[in-house]
């Protein structure tokens, strides 16, 4: 049986913020990062996340077994300057916290919540999506099609631009 047939997808409603901060925060915790970093960037998610919970500038798919959420995925629509990777667009697609929980991989639920994803872009006419993989996710990204971009970041100190 597939993912398709033996899961229930629904999309995520404001009702499950807390599943969503739980995803987030195992995520990161997955690729290497410590509960004290992960801790504090949780708590202020939640507030971040819950009003666009509600009026649908945060939007997902919850997969569901015997009613227990057991992996998710958001996704939002971001504005963003045309650009080479889409001349004709000023937005693209963001998919964030991808999550499957531990006991549940390797059964076409990423697949199936990425599948998702695009069709949604597709839906909404988005011609370029991206997202921040982590090393346990990038196989499947690649299978699907998607590709590494040249994004660099820096951190600052929040103090040094303090007058």
């Amino acid at each position: 049986m597939d993912a398709a047939t033996e899961f229930q997808v629904r999309p995520v409603q404001p009702e499950d913020l807390e599943t969503i901060c739980r995803h987030r925060h195992e995520m990161f915790k997955v690729s290497g990062r410590t509960d004290e970093a992960v801790t504090p960037m949780t708590d202020n998610f939640r507030p971040w996340l819950e009003p666009r919970l509600a009026d649908g500038r945060y939007f997902g798919w919850l997969i569901l077994a015997d009613a227990e959420v057991i992996a998710g995925v958001g996704m939002m629509v971001l504005d963003w300057p045309p650009h080479p990777s889409h001349p004709d667009q000023g937005a693209r697609g963001y998919v964030l916290n991808m999550y499957v929980e531990p006991t549940y991989r390797r059964r076409g639920l990423g697949k199936r919540l990425m599948d998702l994803c695009r069709l949604e872009a597709e839906r909404r006419g988005l011609t370029y999506t991206v997202l921040h993989a982590t090393q346990q996710g990038r196989g499947l990204y690649e299978q699907l099609g998607w590709r590494p971009t040249t994004e660099m970041s820096l951190t600052l100190d929040a103090q040094d631009g303090a007058n």
